[in-house]
Formats: C-alpha cells, sequence, structure tokens
C-alpha cells in the first residue's frame, strides 16, 4: 500500500455494549485508512463473537483466544498480530473521536522519524460525560508544554515519564517497526504500557505530543487500571520495575532520569491517596504494602 494504514488492535474483555460503542466510533472514522482486530479473551458472553465475527465490513476481523491469557498475554498477542505501518491498543470502552486515524496519519507523515504519537485526549467517564479529576491534572501538569505538536525524546522525555506516567497508553499509536521485536512484559501486567514505552525512549527513539484532542478514554471503577489500584501486587511491581530501569539509565549516564526513578514521587503519593480506601475495606497486607511502598 502506498498509504500508511493504522491497525486497531483491541483487546476485549468487558461490556458487549462498551465494545459496541468503540467499534461504532471506529466505522464513524473521516478517514478509511484503517483495520480493527478485536481479540476476545475467552469472554465468558459470546455476543461480541456473534456480532464481529463475520462483519460485513472487510476491515474488522474477530478472533478468540483458544484460552484466556490474562491482560499481558493479551496485549502480546495483540501486538503479535500487527499488520500495518501503524498501530494502536485502544481499549474495549474507549472512544475514537472521528479525526483519531486522520490526526495519527498525519502526524506520522510530518513526523516520520518518530516512533510514537500521543494525540490529544479527552477523559470520559462510565456515563460517557468528560471528566478532570486529580490524576487529569496531574498528568496535564507533567506533560510537556506546547506549542503543538512536537516532538520530544532523550532524557528530559524520561524523567519526566518517571516523575508520573502522563500519556494515556489506548491513545497512543506506534510505528509497528519498532514494537515488532519488543514483547510485552508479561511479568508486569499493570504498568506494560510504561515498561514498553520507557524501553523505546531509553534506546533512543522519539514521540510526538499533540494537543488536538481526538480519543476519549474512559475512566470508571470497572477498568483494568481501576480494579488493580488496590493490589498491593502493583506496587511491589512498579518498585522492581524502577529498580531495573535505574541501572539502565546509570549505563547512560542519564542522572536527572535515574533521580526521578528512584524516587517515583507520584507512584509514592498515590499510594498514600488510597491508604483511606484500603484502610476502611482493604487487608492489613495491603495496608503494609501501601506504606512500604509510599515510605521506603
Amino acid at each position: 500500500m502506498t498509504e500508511p494504514v493504522l491497525h486497531l488492535l483491541v483487546p476485549y474483555w468487558g461490556e458487549p455494549a462498551l465494545l459496541d460503542a468503540t467499534v461504532e466510533s471506529v466505522l464513524a472514522q473521516t478517514d478509511p485508512h484503517w483495520s480493527l482486530t478485536i481479540v476476545d479473551d475467552c469472554y465468558p458472553d459470546h455476543t461480541a463473537g456473534e456480532r464481529y465475527g463475520a462483519h460485513p465490513d472487510p476491515r474488522i476481523r474477530y478472533l478468540r483466544n483458544e484460552r484466556n491469557l490474562g491482560t499481558a498475554g493479551n496485549f502480546e498477542r495483540c501486538r503479535q498480530l500487527v499488520e500495518h505501518e501503524l498501530a494502536a491498543f485502544p481499549g474495549c470502552d474507549d472512544l475514537l473521536l472521528p479525526d483519531y486515524v486522520a490526526r495519527v496519519r498525519e502526524l506520522h507523515l510530518r513526523f516520520p522519524s518518530a516512533a510514537f504519537f500521543q494525540p490529544g485526549v479527552r477523559v470520559v467517564g462510565g456515563d460517557g460525560e468528560e471528566v478532570r479529576g486529580l490524576t487529569e491534572r496531574v498528568k496535564a501538569w507533567l506533560a510537556p508544554d506546547g506549542p503543538f505538536p512536537r516532538m520530544v525524546a532523550g532524557e528530559a522525555l524520561a524523567t519526566s515519564l518517571l516523575h508520573g506516567n502522563w500519556l494515556y497508553w489506548p491513545s497512543l499509536a506506534f510505528r509497528a517497526d519498532v514494537i515488532r521485536d519488543r514483547p510485552f512484559r508479561p511479568d508486569l501486567p499493570i504498568i506494560l504500557d510504561l515498561a514498553l514505552i520507557l524501553d523505546l525512549v531509553l534506546s533512543g527513539e522519539q514521540l510526538v505530543v499533540d494537543d488536538h484532542a481526538c480519543f476519549a478514554y474512559r475512566r470508571h471503577d470497572a477498568s483494568a487500571s481501576a480494579t488493580a489500584r488496590f493490589d498491593g501486587h502493583r506496587f511491589s511491581d512498579e518498585d522492581r520495575f524502577h529498580h531495573e530501569v535505574e541501572q539502565r539509565l546509570d549505563a547512560l549516564g542519564w542522572r536527572r532520569a535515574r533521580r526521578a526513578a528512584r524516587l517515583h514521587a507520584t507512584s509514592r503519593l498515590h499510594a498514600l491517596t488510597l491508604l483511606p480506601g484500603v484502610l476502611r475495606s482493604g487487608s492489613r497486607e495491603q495496608v503494609r504494602e501501601l506504606l512500604r511502598h509510599a515510605v521506603r
């Protein structure tokens, strides 16, 4: 093909009605240069297969795993299925605004050396209404300033992401060639996105940041990140990962980024914000895990 195609790969596990809304948002794209693959991780309800197993639009493909692979396994399955020049992994409850594909392709054509792209994002709740909570305000504070779109890379990018991950993973688009040989880590199911991103950054790849909102990221209590927030393993995984990253940064001589990895301040603050809820309804072990992460 002479035109770059954006391959949308949706790791599916969840409410069929939300997936329907995601698919409808893809079908409503103003730019037709897309392909959609839904990878069903053995969700008990077979509605998705009935609706998309033989969809009339040939750009839509539905696959069902032979067994449940879990979050990391299904993302890896999606990565292995990438067929086109560009790839994105929207959630099965997120929405593409009508010009998402057009904007990503435009950014790729304007910045062909960039490895991945962060378009502008609107955050919506479970009811579809736009929200701007504490997480969104912190992300906006950590993200680079304009003018947009702009390219960012190197130690400055690594440092900002290690202070706090201000990216919106489901909205990111990647050049397929840079992720083809980078598998998702099965031992980091909640932060597998950050692990892949930092591997790209530490390898010298560049990110384009844009402020044109063309993606609606859904933040609600049923999302994977929300259901994992009270699991102490999330923070032990983060501690282990940041220690690994420190060693890589030390070898690169990126001292500011190494300090940010050692501190990972927003992660510690996040643990502290969860303490009241865990004290009310969690176990003692969860409380101890949060405290260890916050003050270690």
